[in-house]
């Protein structure tokens, strides 16, 4: 009788061994179940948000030289250009996606800011700031009479750039293809890009008149600014 109360734990025993066994098998399988679908969720949704950002990725926008809006034709220089605004922020001048004139260069000043490049090569000849308010008209005159045929003339004016012009100063711009130049006054706003030698008007060239009634700033008109392609000089 012993024996059997023995063997009947013993079964009992080995019984409950098993249903634990079992028990802790199905735990595992269902715990892996639920492993794997949140793992295929998870993989589901990283995939899905990875393809929605390829979908939605902008396309990468082209730069052309100083930042025109379209690209120059093959042989022309591409340039970008502002005045002045009032007497507190200096002209800009780019040619070629190079900064040749700006305040941050420190190359500008209250006058007539005037940059010089080779007509064939593009390349920066020279930058001059001439004071046409209180300072002399003779070094702007000097200096326009050295210029040789085919160098490229970009002017912006910065503050007051006309008090000081006279005739002559006129005339000499105006052979550089500028048509504004004769009726460029006091705290006139202009921008101009003319050339040694050129037979017409130039295209390139603005120009806004300093008046009270529509001054964007006080005491002086609003920002010009210009872009375009001038083609290169040919032998």
């Amino acid at each position: 009788m012993v024996k059997l109360k023995v063997g009947m734990m013993r079964l009992s025993g080995s019984i409950k061994f098993a249903v634990a066994g079992v028990v802790f098998l199905l735990v595992g399988y269902f715990t892996l179940q639920i492993f794997e679908i949140k793992i295929d969720a998870n993989l589901g949704s990283i995939f899905a948000r990875s393809q929605a950002e390829v979908e939605v990725k902008p396309t990468k926008l082209l730069k052309y030289k100083c930042s025109l809006a379209m690209p120059c034709p093959e042989n022309h220089f591409a340039f970008k250009m502002a005045s002045g605004a009032a007497n507190v922020v200096g002209p800009k001048i780019c040619v070629e996606d190079k900064i040749i004139m700006s305040g941050v260069k420190n190359n500008v000043g209250r006058g007539m800011n005037i940059a010089i490049v080779d007509g064939k090569f593009g390349n920066v000849l020279d930058t001059k700031v001439f004071d046409l308010w209180s300072g002399d008209v003779k070094p702007f005159i000097d200096f326009l009479k050295t210029l040789k045929d085919g160098t490229i003339v970009f002017m912006a004016t910065y503050d007051d750039s006309a008090t000081k012009l006279n005739d002559e100063a006129r005339k000499l711009v105006g052979d550089l293809g500028s048509s504004s130049i004769y009726s460029l006054a006091f705290r006139d706003n202009w921008i101009f890009v003319g050339a040694k030698g050129i037979q017409s008007k130039s295209p390139f060239e603005q120009h806004i008149k300093n008046n009270k009634n529509t001054n964007k700033y006080e005491g002086w008109p609003e920002v010009l600014e210009m872009e375009g392609c001038i083609p290169q000089k040919k032998d």
